[in-house]
C-alpha cells in the first residue's frame, strides 16, 4: 500500500513538473511574441513629419520617420512653385496622389484672418510656434492692411525660432466672378479654406485651423493623424457633438451632414493631393447653389454636405483635438480630454473674449501674455494654472486638469 502511494506521488510530481515546464515555455513564447510585435509595429505607422522630437514622439505616441531630411524655410527665399521644385519640396509622382505619410519635409499650419481677428490669430500662431519642435510653416491668408502686423510679429521672435519656423503671408483669392459670394459666406473670408487645394498646388498637405483656437499640445500631435489615414481618406476632423441630446446638426440642420452628429471644421487636416484628385472644388458651387438658403455655418456646412455623400473619405479623431465650450458648459462630455488632456482648444462663439466661459478666457489670457521663447513652465503653465484656479466653480473650470494635462506632460520633460 505504501509503495503504491509513493508511486502515485511520484507520478503526480512528474506531471506537475511537465506542466510547469510547459507554462514556462508558453510565457517565454508570449513575451517573445509581444517583443517581436512591438519591434515590427514600429514600421506600420510612418509619420508625415521629419525628425519628430523624441520627447514628443514618446510622450504623445506620434509615429515618426527619422529617415526624412529636414528643410528649414525662409520666407524671403521660397517664392513660387519653381522654387519649391528646385529645393526638392514637390513630389513629381503624377501617377497617384502624393501621400503625405511618406516623406513630407515640414509641417504647414494654415489660417485665414480678416477684420477684427488679428490679435486672436497672432495668439493662435504663438501657441503653435511655442509648443512645436519641428520645421513649421505658418501660412496666413489675409487682407493687405493686416500683412505688416504678421511680419512684425514674426520678426519679433528670437532668431532660433525663426530659423525653424517660416512665415508665408498671402492675399485672399476667390474664384473669378464669385468673390463677394464666397467672401461673405458666414464669417468674413472663412470660406477661403475651401479653395486651398487649387491655391496651393505646391503643397501635399496642411493643417487648417480657425483663428479662435489655441494649442495646448504640440501641433505635430494632430499632424500625426495623417499617418493613420487609410488610402481613401483625404481629410480629418472631430465630431460636432458627442451625444444626440445636445447635437446641433441632428436637431436643427436643414441639409445633409456627416454621420449622426456632423463634424466641426475648426481643426481640419487636409491632404491636398487627394482633395485635388477627388475634384473637391468642382462640388463647391453646385452645393452652394442648392443649399445656400439652408446652411447656417457656411463653409463648415458645405464640408458636411460633401462628406455626407462620401463618408469613406473622412477620418475622425476625438473631441480632445477640438474641444469647445459645448463639451463642458453643462457637464463634461469629452472623456478622452479628461483622460489624455486637451490637444487643441476651440473658443468658438467668442468664448476667449467674454465672461460666459471664464475657463476659456483664462487660457487665452495666459497665452496672450506669453512671449515666444520664454520659459514654458514659469511664463505659461504657472500663470495658466493660476487663472484656471479662479474658474474652478464653473462647469468648464471643473475640468481644469484636462486643460493643463498635455502642457504638463510637455514641460515636465523639457
Amino acid at each position: 500500500m505504501k509503495c503504491a502511494f509513493r508511486l502515485l506521488v511520484l507520478i503526480v510530481a512528474a506531471f506537475s513538473l511537465l506542466i510547469l515546464i510547459k507554462l514556462t515555455e508558453d510565457v517565454r513564447w508570449t513575451f517573445g511574441f509581444l517583443a517581436q510585435n512591438r519591434e515590427s509595429s514600429d514600421s506600420w505607422d510612418i509619420s508625415p513629419l521629419t525628425k519628430v522630437n523624441n520627447i514628443h514622439t514618446n510622450l504623445f505616441n506620434i509615429p515618426s520617420n527619422n529617415a526624412s531630411k529636414s528643410v528649414v524655410f525662409d520666407k524671403h527665399k521660397v517664392k513660387d512653385k519653381k522654387d519649391f521644385e528646385s529645393r526638392g519640396l514637390v513630389n513629381h509622382d503624377a501617377g497617384r496622389p502624393q501621400d503625405v505619410t511618406h516623406g513630407g519635409a515640414h509641417m504647414t499650419l494654415a489660417a485665414v484672418c480678416c477684420g477684427s481677428r488679428l490679435n486672436e490669430t497672432m495668439t493662435m500662431l504663438k501657441s503653435a510656434t511655442a509648443l512645436s519642435s519641428v520645421p513649421l510653416r505658418l501660412l496666413i491668408f489675409t487682407e493687405p492692411t493686416l500683412r505688416p502686423h504678421f511680419i512684425s510679429m514674426y520678426e519679433s521672435w528670437p532668431a532660433i525660432v525663426r530659423h525653424r519656423v517660416a512665415l508665408d503671408v498671402r492675399d485672399l483669392s476667390f474664384p473669378k466672378g464669385q468673390d463677394h459670394m464666397w467672401r461673405t459666406l458666414f464669417k468674413p473670408c472663412a470660406s477661403q479654406r475651401l479653395f486651398l487645394p487649387s491655391l496651393l498646388e505646391e503643397e501635399d498637405a496642411l493643417m487648417y485651423v480657425d483663428t479662435d483656437v489655441l494649442f495646448l499640445a504640440p501641433p505635430e500631435v494632430v499632424w500625426g493623424h495623417f499617418a493613420r489615414m487609410n488610402a481613401s481618406q483625404m481629410a480629418a476632423m472631430a465630431p460636432e457633438h458627442e451625444d444626440l441630446a445636445t447635437g446641433w446638426y441632428n436637431r436643427f440642420a436643414r441639409h445633409p451632414y456627416y454621420g449622426r452628429l456632423g463634424v466641426n471644421s475648426g481643426v481640419m487636416l487636409m491632404n491636398l493631393t487627394r482633395l485635388r484628385a477627388f475634384g473637391w472644388e468642382e462640388y463647391l458651387l453646385p452645393i452652394y447653389q442648392e443649399y445656400h438658403l439652408s446652411i447656417t455655418w457656411g463653409d463648415q456646412d458645405i464640408i458636411n454636405i460633401i462628406f455626407h455623400y462620401h463618408p469613406d473619405k473622412l477620418y475622425i479623431y476625438g473631441c480632445e483635438y477640438n474641444l469647445r465650450p459645448d463639451h463642458c458648459m453643462y457637464m463634461s462630455v469629452c472623456k478622452a480630454a479628461e483622460q489624455k488632456g486637451v490637444v487643441v482648444l476651440h473658443g468658438n462663439r467668442g468664448s476667449f473674449h467674454t465672461d460666459k466661459q471664464p475657463a476659456f478666457k483664462a487660457i487665452y489670457r495666459a497665452w496672450e501674455e506669453y512671449n515666444v521663447g520664454e520659459d514654458l513652465r514659469q511664463r505659461l503653465y504657472y500663470p495658466m494654472q493660476k487663472y484656471l484656479l479662479q474658474t474652478s466653480t464653473t462647469n468648464c473650470g471643473k475640468i481644469q486638469t484636462a486643460f493643463l494635462l498635455s502642457l504638463a506632460k510637455l514641460i515636465d520633460l523639457r
